[in-house]
């Protein structure tokens, strides 16, 4: 049922913000010449798979991830995209690809190995990965990987319909802090 609701909510929700998802490719054009950003993530079963995102950083930042990066490195368009969490529509393609799911633990990056294993330690990995969840509500980041884990690992065990849907409304309207960058010292 959920993939399902996920393929039918990401296939309206493009058609519905291709308007927004248009203009926000030409903003991004003129911001950094751009505006997509492409990266492998680990997917369900910890297969990789390329997330695609909005570009909010200078496309010369560092692969690295978002709290380990610094906040000098976010374009002006990329602080307002990043607040208002719009640099995540992209990844609707990845929902209707199977490739994530509307709400599941967000997919780190190959090199974030504590990360990986504490999910796995969880089967976290049984899930598809997702664009919002528990975690991203309550503003944890991939900063605390243990933490990270088990509020996963215990969004999974307990996500209902009610939940599913109370994660997408939350996120839509701006609960939790999203990923967090370091500012400078």
């Amino acid at each position: 049922m959920t993939r399902a609701l996920d393929l039918l909510l990401s296939v309206v929700g493009i058609v519905l913000l291709s308007p927004l998802i248009l203009m926000v490719i030409i903003l991004g054009w003129f911001d950094t010449r751009s505006p997509l950003f492409r990266q492998e993530r680990v997917g369900r079963a910890q297969k990789p798979f390329v997330l695609v995102k909005f570009r909010t950083m200078r496309p010369d930042t560092a692969f690295v991830a978002s709290h380990l990066a610094d906040v000098s490195s976010i374009t002006p368009l990329g602080h307002f995209l990043r607040r208002t969490k719009l640099d995540e529509l992209p990844q609707l393609w990845n929902v209707i690809k199977g490739e994530m799911s509307l709400v599941g633990p967000r997919p780190c990056l190959f090199n974030q190995q504590e990360l990986i294993a504490e999910r796995d330690k969880r089967s976290v990995y049984k899930a598809r990965p997702g664009i919002t969840g528990k975690a991203q509500i309550q503003g944890i980041d991939m900063s605390t990987p243990e933490l990270l884990a088990e509020t996963d690992a215990q969004m999974l065990r307990t996500l209902n319909l009610r939940s599913y849907f109370l994660y997408i409304i939350l996120t839509i309207l701006g609960k939790g802090s999203g990923d967090r960058v370091r500012t400078k010292l």
